[in-house]
């Protein structure tokens, strides 16, 4: 057998040799390299420092160094004053000793003045530094002669550095010695540490996989034996089970009976509901094939129902699948048990089910099995501790007026279930044409407003908002308007919800509230100011994690104060946005003001409301209609503006379009109103030009 530890431990010990032997080098070269760097960089400063402060003493000795021999040099009174300078200016420095060599490689000055006049022609850090080049080698010494006397065991880096003035020609070169003993001392304490540590780790992973592969050694020999008990086993059991077979006739008939019967279980499980019993999705559409060829060679009439059940997500979310399954296979057999009239019943997934009435004469008799689908969620289910209360909505398609397929029958059947939904819980609805025809004319009008935006087909009208008492101009509510090419003037009320349920407005609101305040500044830089413009927010913006900062750019792209920025948001939107509070007190400490629109038509949590950050109260048109013809109306009004009152709320009513319906308001203290009374929805030109006649 394949001996799994020797060949790891031959491997591992080979390849961690090599990973810490190149680390040794790599950790060596780059810590020498950069100790390098930098005492050479030490050095030409040096040199620089030296070039500054003793510029003309190093001028004056190059100029007598001309002709002289080693010990004329080291006599010359240049020299010696050179010698005193040097060591002044490197005491209590890194720079251990100096050298100056003049172009032709004579050494005209040494800290040792023993080495006066020798030549350094042929040296390679010479001939560099006379390119222009600095050139450093580290390298260290038993004793080297320094300012201070003799010092033993010193790490020193030799640098040759060019002399020359701005623009000209190399004059000579430094060679400037620097102690780096500390450096190299750390250094190698350094490299000790990190090739211990190395060493430690590299060891500590072999020994933790050298357990785990002498672990699975041992269980591939374990698992060996096991399998080779098991194939000896198996023979035996072979050769015995063969024996059996030719013994006896009777156990072959009763293999064969238990595979009929597997494959028959088989089947059933190929078109039932694993969970309901009930007939699965394949099974009923090709009974529904089989129905639909025999109904149409008898010119028989055939009723397909789309039955889904209200409530059975929060069933799921709350109480858990266990529950949810429970609850389909108790609605399964309470179909089954109470409804008479099916000819057939399946579960198509999740919570829907189908059935099939054959054999319909009139629209009643479906209505009648819809009613009696309906009646029997009745009565509560009733799953161990719980009661649980249920309703379903039916969808109706007839064939073959309502179509003459399978797909149709379906599609159509389960577009009849929303609009029954879509009446409220516990309904049934026949399907019409109409609902094709508004399903179509939903695609038409959301397919055609996603690129309405950037084809300049919409526009920002605004309506005025005025003072009550003196019919000044206050503020405008910016509304959405939509041209469309194909569709002519299309009302908000007819692509505002689509807008919302496809997700279109989160983009729509962003381009209306960028438009609005564009347009404010745009009147204002030719002198007409608006004192401020309203734009309604919808639910789906609010929603967005990243709304506040949106809002925050549009302000400062179009520099529209945020003073001047009402945003509107409705009761509804408020109750169903996640920390509406701490959204609304964000905006406000940006600066801009709220509204609550349409208050009253809602829920109204009036703990809720008085701690919402809001300076305004809207009245929705439908109580405003009201005044003079309906008292519960102007009961309502009153209410509002009451509580208006205690909360410190200013108050703007909605749909003013009589003088008696602004009188009566104005005598209950309405700040602001807004309607046909004082001018629709106008065009940005239009507006301006009646509302700056006015001022």
């Amino acid at each position: 057998m394949f001996n799994l530890s020797r060949y790891f431990s031959v491997l591992s010990l080979i390849l961690i040799g090599l990973a810490a032997v190149l680390l040794g080098t790599l950790y060596r070269e780059v810590s020498v390299r950069q100790l390098t760097m930098l005492a050479e960089d030490r050095n030409v400063a040096m040199a620089q420092v030296f070039e500054n402060v003793l510029g003309e003493s190093l001028a004056e000795l190059m100029a007598a160094s001309v002709g002289k021999d080693a010990s004329m040099l080291m006599d010359a009174d240049e020299s010696q004053a050179m010698q005193a300078s040097v060591a002044a200016l490197m005491h209590e420095t890194a720079v251990v000793k100096v050298k100056i060599y003049n172009r032709l490689g004579v050494m005209i000055f040494s800290t040792d003045p023993s080495q006066f006049g020798e030549s350094q022609l042929g040296n390679a850090g010479f001939k560099s530094a006379l390119a222009g080049e600095v050139r450093s080698d580290l390298s260290h010494r038993d004793s080297m002669a320094t300012f201070d006397g003799v010092r033993p065991n010193i790490d020193l880096l030799a640098s040759h550095v060019p002399i020359s003035s701005e623009g000209r020609a190399v004059e000579g070169v430094f060679e400037l010695f620097q102690d780096v003993t500390p450096f190299m001392t750390a250094y190698r304490r350094t490299l000790w540490i990190v090739t211990a540590v190395v060493t430690g780790v590299f060891a500590l992973l072999y020994l933790m996989q050298l357990m785990v592969v002498r672990r699975a050694q041992r269980i591939l020999s374990e698992q060996a034996k096991r399998i080779e008990a098991a194939r000896s086993s198996l023979e035996i059991q072979v050769d015995a089970r063969t024996e059996e077979l030719r013994g006896s006739n009777r156990q072959l008939r009763r293999e064969i009976n238990e595979r009929r019967e597997a494959e028959s279980q088989l089947n059933y499980l190929a078109y039932h509901d694993p969970l309901t019993g009930l007939a699965n999705r394949r099974y009923f559409i090709e009974r529904l094939e089989a129905s639909l060829v025999d109904a149409a060679r008898k010119n028989n009439r055939l009723a397909v129902l789309f039955i889904d059940l209200d409530q059975f997500k929060q069933v799921n979310d709350s109480l858990g699948h266990g529950v949810g399954d429970e609850l389909l296979i108790s609605v399964a057999a309470g179909l089954c048990e109470h409804v008479g009239l099916i000819d057939m019943l399946a579960r198509l997934g999740g919570d829907e089910f189908i059935c099939v009435m054959e054999a319909v004469r009139t629209d009643e008799e479906a209505a009648i099995l819809a009613r009696e689908v309906i009646a029997t969620f009745d009565a509560p289910f009733r799953l161990g501790e719980h009661e649980l209360f249920l309703s379903a909505s039916v969808g109706i398609s007839i064939f073959p007026n309502d179509g003459n397929s399978v797909s149709d029958l379906l599609r159509n059947a389960d577009s009849a279930m929303y609009r029954a939904k879509a009446m409220g819980r516990g309904q049934y609805h026949f399907y019409t044409p109409e609902m094709t025809r508004d399903a179509q004319e939903r695609i038409q009008i959301e397919t055609l407003l996603r690129r309405a935006v950037g084809n300049g087909e919409l526009s920002v009208h605004l309506q005025p908002q005025v003072e009550t008492k003196s019919g000044r101009l206050v503020g405008a509510e910016a509304l959405i308007r939509w041209d469309s090419p194909e569709l002519g003037s299309v009302a908000p009320g007819r692509f505002i919800p689509l807008a919302e349920d496809s997700g279109i407005i989160v983009g729509l609101g962003t381009w209306v509230l960028r438009e609005t305040c564009l347009q404010v500044m745009r009147w204002k830089a030719s002198g007409f100011e608006l004192p401020q413009v309203s734009v309604n927010l919808s639910v789906k913006q609010l929603e967005r994690p990243e709304f506040v900062d949106t809002l925050q750019k549009i302000l400062g792209e179009t520099g529209l104060e945020p003073s001047h920025l009402k945003l509107e948001i409705t009761e509804s939107v408020v109750m169903a946005v996640k920390d509406a509070h701490g959204l609304l007190d964000r905006l406000r400490k940006i600066g801009v003001s709220l509204a609550l629109d349409d208050f009253g038509t809602g829920y109204s949590s009036l703990s809720y409301l008085k701690m919402l950050p809001v300076q305004q109260l809207k009245i929705d048109r439908t109580f405003v209609f009201g005044i003079g013809v309906s008292s519960e109306d102007e009961a309502i009004i009153r209410s509002v503006m009451a509580l208006a009152r205690s909360l410190d709320f200013e108050v703007v009513a909605e749909g003013v379009e009589t003088a008696e319906q602004a009188a009566f308001l104005s005598d209950l203290g309405c700040h602001q109103l807004q309607g046909f009374l004082h001018g629709r929805a106008l065009a940005p030109a239009e507006f301006r030009t009646r509302w700056a006649a006015l001022r």
